[in-house]
This record gives structure tokens, sequence and C-alpha cells, in this order.
């Protein structure tokens, strides 16, 4: 997808043709800027458990981290042209590995928040690559899922290694300092990534997105990304409240993860087959159903058992959700800031959830979780009865 394919798609791209090692290293590099979400139950609950942090300061660090992203994954797409992405992966993975070893020496919930807000913007940004490239095939749902996929393959994998054998060894510290290691070791798949990726045939412009129907769809990304994103953060001080200890909660998140990959790869072998609008309520009301559990003070086998559902559902809704922000906005800029909602709505649902708790009782956690489930759902149905008078309209 050189400067060359600019005005001509092939097969299932609308513009550009990248082969198919481009597209899995763009989506590689994407990957490695969604990491941390996989991690921060364990990178973080170690953070609270040696003490960096409180409660309260958990919730802000994670948050500061999410906003970032969002906010670096939106200025790469919205405002930054999509030319010599090569060279700004490569810079963006050195600037991350710099903002993860930085958050080893941090010393207080100020610096690690400095720390964090650093890595986001270079991992928001390391998310648009994929996603500019995602918006640019005919079939940006399917790729979407390979995405999902990949991505959680990797959390996985290091979820699993940092909580049985780097973090009992080596702290919290040690865990960054990997992530720092695989920024590094990602710079050779950047310089395999498209030089230049070639322009949509319509005009990427925000004012694309401030319609009604693009912004009741990025709302419904958002608040269901509030519902995940709030018990996620607060996963192992919630299970500890129930008598389960870290150790078995970052088992259960790896496990969670790997669950997580067999939903992105469930939802990317049937996402032509089910309505996107089906998928999103159905899984939405899951998502109730689940936080109301979670409320109820549930023992170790339901606790584990309705973490593995959340997981499963987490990213199987995620090639609907970009179905939903096609059909909202056929120049697709919308689909642009699909990340920058789900981000916004996992760093904004921790915060909020933390209003909630008194002392250390998190129970309101999940309560507030189930509200954010509810709403997602009521926003898709608001965007059908709006879709729906437009299509009326002579």
């Amino acid at each position: 997808m050189a400067s060359g394919d600019a005005h001509a798609g092939s097969g299932d791209w609308l513009v550009g043709n990248p082969t198919g090692g481009q597209l899995a290293s763009a989506l590689w590099i994407g990957s490695v800027g969604l990491l941390i979400l996989g991690l921060q139950p364990v990178l973080l609950g170690a953070l609270y458990t040696e003490g960096h942090v409180s409660g309260d300061e958990l919730a802000l660090v994670a948050t500061a981290e999410m906003i970032a992203i969002a906010i670096g994954s939106a200025i790469v797409a919205m405002l930054l042209s999509a030319r010599n992405m090569r060279w700004k992966s490569a810079i963006l993975l050195v600037l991350l590995a710099l903002a993860n070893v930085w958050t080893t020496y941090a010393a207080g919930a100020n610096a690690l928040m400095a720390a964090r807000a650093l890595a986001g913007l270079a991992e928001g940004g390391l998310v648009a690559v994929a996603t500019e490239l995602i918006a640019r095939s005919r079939r940006a749902e399917r790729i979407g899922g390979f995405f999902v996929t990949m991505q959680t393959l990797a959390q996985c994998a290091l979820a699993l290694l940092l909580a049985l054998y780097v973090i009992p060894a080596a702290g919290s510290a040690g865990g960054f300092l990997i992530l720092a290691v695989v920024c590094v070791l990602s710079l050779v798949v950047a310089f395999i990534v498209p030089a230049d990726y070639a322009n949509l045939p319509k005009e990427e412009n925000l004012a694309n997105v401030l319609t009604v129907p693009s912004v009741t769809a990025l709302l419904c990304v958002f608040c269901y990304f509030m519902f995940f994103g709030s018990v996620w953060a607060f996963l192992e001080p919630l299970g500890a409240q129930f008598g389960i200890d870290g150790r078995t909660v970052g088992l259960i998140v790896s496990a969670s993860l790997a669950v997580q990959v067999m939903g992105a790869m469930t939802a990317t072998a049937f996402e032509a087959r089910i309505d996107y609008r089906l998928a999103i309520a159905v899984i939405g009301t899951v998502a109730l159903v689940a936080s109301l559990v979670l409320a109820s003070g549930p023992g170790l086998s339901t606790f584990s058992v309705t973490a593995l559902i959340m997981g499963f559902i987490l990213l199987f809704i995620v090639p609907y959700q970009i179905r939903l922000a096609i059909t909202a906005d056929d120049t697709r800029t919308a689909v642009l800031l699909v990340p920058a909602a789900q981000l916004f709505g996992l760093a904004i649902g921790p915060v909020a959830a933390s209003l909630l708790i008194d002392g250390k009782d998190f129970r309101p956690v999940p309560e507030f979780a189930a509200a954010s489930a509810s709403a997602s759902v009521l926003l898709l149905g608001l965007f059908v009865l709006v879709a729906r008078r437009r299509r009326a309209r002579p």
C-alpha cells in the first residue's frame, strides 16, 4: 500500500493492496499498543499489593493510561496523515519502551500516573497504525476480529508469564521491563508495515461523526467498555473481598484472556451470519447479568465462571461494534474513533466506579458495571430508532 496505490483498491480493499505480511505487521504493532489492557489487573494489582498505590490511586493510574491511549489513537487517526507509518511505528515503540522503563523507577502515585500517561499516548498511536489499515478494508469487521484475536493471544501469554514467574520473582518492575523488551523486539516488525496508507475514497473529517447516528453508536460502544473497565481494574481487590487471593485472581485473568481469544475467534467466524443489532443486544444483557452476579458476593467457582463469561463477550462484540460504526457513518470516520470510544470507556469506568467505593467495600463496582451495560443496550435501541426514521424520510 505505497503512495502509488492511493487511488485504487484490490479485492477486499477499498484502497491499496497490502500483502498478508504487511497486514499482519500492522495488526501486531496495534496489538503491542493494547497489551496493557490484558495485563492491567496483574500489573496494577501488583503495584497495589506492593503498596505503591492505594485503591483510589490505582483507579487514577488506570484511568490516566486509558485516557491517554484514547487521545493518542484519536490524534494519530484524525489529525496526522497516514504517511511514513514505518518510522512512526518505530518512534512510538521506542517511546513506549522508555515509558515502561520509567514506570519501574517511578516513586509515588503522581510519578506513576505521569509515566503511564506517556505510555498511553504512545500506545494509542500504535493502535491507530492498525485501525487506520482496518478502516480501508471492505471486510473491516473480519479484519477487526483478527486484530482482537492477535492482541488477546499476546495478552494471554504475557499475563500467564507475569503472574506465574516474573511478578513473584521481580515484582511489578519486572513486569514493566518485560513490556519494554517486547517493544524493542517489535522494532523489526515496524519496518514491514506499509510505508504509506492510501487515502480513503471519501475525506476523513471529524464532522462526519457529529451526527446523531454516529454519536449514539460511539456512546453505545463507550458504555459497554465502561462496564468492563470498571470491573477489570478492580478484579483483584474485588476478589480479595470475597476471600480470593491475588495469585488466584491472576490465574483467572490469564484464563479469561484465553477465553477472550475464543470469543474473538468465534465472532470472526460468525460475524457475517449474526445481525450486529442482535449480537450487541444479547451481549449487553449477558454483561448486565454477569455484573449482578459479581455484586452478589460469589464464591471462587462462581467468581471464576463469571470472569470467564465476561472475557468471552468482551471481544466477541468488537466486530459487531465495527459494523455498528460503519452503518452509522459510511465515510468510515466513525470506525477510526471506535478504539477511542472503547478506551475512554475503559478509562472512565474505573474512576467513576471508584467514587462509589466505601472504604474496602468494592461491591458498588459491579453494580456500576450493571448500569453501564444497561445504558449500552438502551443506546443501541436509540440508534435503531434513529436509523429507521432516517430511512423512512423521502
